[in-house]
C-alpha cells in the first residue's frame, strides 16, 4: 500500500505557478500609449482587484497620470485565461489573456470606440507605482441650481456594458441608458408613472457627458436637476403631472423600531447606494443614504411597482440588504450567476429580507402618486 501513496499524492502536487495563474487578485499596472493631434503620451494605469464577501471579483481603477481619483470597476470576469473588465463610468472595457505563470495580462483597452493595446503586469510591493492622493473634490453650493454649460449626447455602442451614471471630476455622465431610464432617474419615477411617448424611449440608448455651469461637484439632487434640464433642452421633453391612484409598495416602520444603523458620515456628503451581484443573490448596499434613496433604488432596479416611503424617517443610514431575487427582479442586471438551490444559507426573498435585516416592511397597497404624461419628446439635437 505504501508504494501507491506517491503516485496518488502527485496528482495533487500542483506547481505554485499554476495556482497563481488561477488568481488575478492583486495590483496590476500597465501603460497606455495614446496618440492624438497634439502628439503622444504614456498614461499609466493601475487596477487593484480583490474578492467581495460573495467571492465575486471586484476592483478599483486609477489613471494616475491624469485624474488619480479611484473609479469603481463595474465587472471583472475570469474564464479560463480570458479576462474581461468593464468600467461603465469611463465608458471603457479591457479584454486580455492571462499568461501561464499568472504574472501578465496581454490585451486591449477600448474607450469611446477607440482601441489601444494595454499589457498589464502583476505588481509587487517593490515595483508598484505610487498612486497620488486625489485632490479633494470641491462640493457645489447647496443652494445652487445648476444646468449643463456644455453636454455631449451620442448613441451608445451596441456592445457597451450595462449602463449607469457617475462623475468624472466635475463632469456628470450617463452611459448606455435609455431616455426612459434618464426620466426615471431625474424625476424619481417608476416606469408605471410615465405615460405616453414613442416606443424608442425604451429602446434607443445614449451616452451623455456634461459639465455644470456652477463650480464644484453636484449633489445627487443637483445632478437630477441637470438631467431634467438636459431632457427639456436637448430632447424637447414636454409633459404635465397628474395625481393617479396606482398599485405601490409602501415602506413602513413598525412602532417597535427598526434595525437601521444611523450613519456617522457627513450629512451633506454624496450618499452611496448600489447593488452587488452574487451567485443567485442580490445585495443592496447603502452608505450614508436616506430611505427616499432606498425607495428610488428599489423601484428603479428591482420592484414592479412604485415604492412610497411612509416611514417618516428622515435620517441617513448604513446598511446591507441581501436577498434572493425572482426572475422579474434581475431583469435590469442581465441575470445573475446561478446559485445553489440546496444552499441553506441563501437569503430570503426581498420582502422577508427587508423585515428581517432592516426592520422595515414593504406592504402592497394603493396610493395616489405623481404620474408624468408626456406631451412631446424628440430624439436629441446635434452636439
Amino acid at each position: 500500500m505504501q508504494r501507491l501513496l506517491l503516485p496518488i499524492l502527485a496528482l495533487f502536487a500542483f506547481p505554485a505557478s499554476a495556482l497563481l495563474a488561477q488568481n488575478i487578485t492583486g495590483t496590476w499596472q500597465g501603460t497606455l500609449k495614446v496618440t492624438g493631434p497634439n502628439g503622444s503620451a504614456d498614461l499609466r494605469t493601475v487596477m487593484k482587484i480583490s474578492r467581495a464577501d460573495n467571492e465575486n471579483l471586484r476592483g478599483v481603477f486609477y489613471g494616475i497620470d491624469q485624474d488619480p481619483t479611484p473609479v469603481a470597476i463595474t465587472s471583472i470576469t475570469l474564464k479560463g485565461t480570458a479576462v474581461k473588465v468593464a468600467l461603465v463610468q469611463l465608458n471603457a472595457t479591457f479584454d486580455g489573456t492571462l499568461s501561464g505563470d499568472g504574472n501578465t495580462i496581454s490585451g486591449k483597452w477600448t474607450q469611446g470606440g477607440r482601441t489601444i493595446p494595454l499589457n498589464l503586469v502583476r505588481a509587487t510591493d517593490q515595483t508598484a507605482w505610487t498612486i497620488p492622493e486625489p485632490p479633494p473634490a470641491p462640493i457645489m453650493a447647496a443652494n445652487a441650481k445648476p444646468e449643463f454649460v456644455v453636454a455631449t449626447i451620442k448613441p451608445s455602442r451596441p456592445d457597451a456594458p450595462r449602463g449607469g451614471y457617475g462623475f468624472r471630476g466635475q463632469d456628470v455622465t450617463t452611459t448606455n441608458v435609455t431616455v426612459n431610464w434618464m426620466i426615471k432617474l431625474a424625476y424619481n419615477l417608476h416606469a408605471r408613472q410615465i405615460v405616453g411617448g414613442p416606443a424608442w424611449l425604451d429602446s434607443a440608448k445614449y451616452d451623455t457627458v456634461g459639465r455644470p455651469d456652477t463650480p464644484g461637484q453636484p449633489s445627487r439632487d443637483q445632478m437630477k436637476l441637470m438631467i431634467q434640464k438636459l431632457l427639456v433642452d436637448r430632447f424637447q421633453l414636454r409633459f404635465h403631472i397628474e395625481k393617479r391612484e396606482l398599485p405601490v409598495y409602501a415602506m413602513v416602520a413598525p412602532k417597535t423600531g427598526t434595525k437601521l444603523t444611523p450613519s456617522a458620515g457627513d450629512p451633506n456628503a454624496f450618499p452611496g447606494i448600489g447593488f452587488n451581484q452574487g451567485p443567485g443573490v442580490l445585495s443592496l448596499v447603502g452608505r450614508n443614504t436616506t430611505l427616499d434613496g432606498v425607495a428610488n433604488g428599489l423601484q428603479s432596479n428591482v420592484l414592479d411597482r412604485p415604492v412610497v416611503n411612509q416611514t417618516g424617517l428622515t435620517g441617513r443610514y448604513d446598511f446591507l440588504l441581501r436577498f434572493t431575487p425572482d426572475a422579474s427582479q434581475i431583469a435590469n442586471f442581465g441575470g445573475l450567476p446561478p446559485g445553489n438551490a440546496a444552499d441553506s444559507d441563501a437569503p430570503p426573498d426581498i420582502f422577508s429580507a427587508f423585515q428581517q435585516q432592516l426592520g422595515l416592511k414593504l406592504e402592497p397597497t394603493k396610493a395616489f402618486v405623481d404620474v408624468m404624461v408626456i406631451e412631446r419628446i424628440e430624439r436629441p439635437s446635434e452636439n
